[in-house]
């Protein structure tokens, strides 16, 4: 069992925290290509034609889920593996995390005295609140509101935070199983399979309801159109339909 890094932005984070997601697509890379044979051709290996003269796709299909042949390795990892989930994080002063938010304890902190511990939150659950320090002193003294009186009126930082992909192990908090892996055509996508990956519909309409952002109130007609508009947020190429891993997961506790 091998542990690799995954990147989620904040809507499929969320979606995951839910249960609502349970699979991803991420692009073959390098695609398939046809060579001037007509052979059908991946990552240097030659998967030939069929009997007919037609290039090898299904083969290709057949063989690229890493869990049954030793010919093609998913770059993600094989049924049983894990993924650890990288995601806009920040580590803050403990009064900048608001009552009930979800937190664990950071690496960094004040020495004091009296020491502060940071905590570790994520972006994907809400901005985080600003803080006032007293200026003038070695440890400042922090408060969630300013003293102007008391020349208490800066912030100690501008709220910021730290991309995803910058996120070390020991500040995940989100640990996947691969339980399936397979590749298929983009636009293969089945409605069900559009739903697993994380949309959602709106309860108060009957038609353009589904949607993958929690601010998108127009919506789509179907979990497919939901999923494009995810898949070319990302800046991938619906048009071109490429093959890409299907990476079925379940959250572990």
């Amino acid at each position: 069992m091998r542990e690799r890094p995954i990147l989620f932005n904040g809507a499929m984070v969320r979606a995951i925290l839910s249960g609502a997601k349970s699979q991803t697509r991420r692009a073959v890379r390098p695609q398939p290509s046809i060579d001037a044979s007509g052979n059908f051709c991946w990552n240097g290996i030659n998967f030939g034609q069929d009997t007919a003269g037609r290039p090898l796709s299904k083969t290709l299909a057949s063989q690229l889920p890493c869990s049954r042949t030793g010919r093609v390795h998913c770059p993600f990892g094989k049924i049983g593996d894990r993924l650890w989930v990288r995601e806009t994080w920040q580590q803050v002063h403990p009064l900048q995390v608001a009552a009930g938010r979800y937190s664990h304890e950071g690496r960094a902190g004040i020495p004091g005295p009296p020491p502060v511990s940071y905590r570790t939150i994520y972006r994907a659950d809400g901005e985080f609140r600003p803080i006032y320090m007293l200026g003038g002193e070695p440890w400042p003294y922090r408060s969630l509101t300013p003293f102007e009186r008391n020349g208490m009126q800066s912030f100690v930082d501008d709220p910021w935070w730290n991309p995803s992909i910058h996120m070390p192990r020991w500040a995940c908090r989100l640990v996947l199983e691969i339980t399936d892996v397979r590749v298929e055509r983009l636009q293969a996508i089945s409605a069900a399979d559009a739903e697993a990956e994380g949309l959602r519909k709106f309860p108060f309409e009957e038609s353009h309801a589904w949607a993958w952002r929690d601010d998108d109130r127009c919506g789509h007609a179907s979990p497919t159109g939901a999923f494009r508009s995810l898949w070319t947020s990302t800046g991938g190429d619906w048009a071109a339909n490429p093959w890409v891993w299907v990476i079925s997961f379940r959250r572990l506790p």
